[in-house]
């Protein structure tokens, strides 16, 4: 049992996947949180170019 516990313990299978995963989820936080700023920079910009469009039609 002794044996067994200490390969389980030094064994590093797997640790890339755990890695890769939590890597993932800190972008995906990082995205979600920068998600209201942008979508407000971005409403204005299409608002700005509406009205540069419907000034120059009319």
């Amino acid at each position: 049992m002794k044996a067994f516990c200490k390969s389980f313990w030094q064994d590093t299978q797997g640790q890339d996947l755990v890695e890769y995963a939590l890597a993932a989820g800190m972008v995906a936080v990082a995205a979600v949180a920068a998600m209201p700023a942008l979508s407000t920079t971005v409403s204005t910009v299409f608002t700005k170019i509406g009205s540069i469009i419907n000034s120059s039609v009319q």
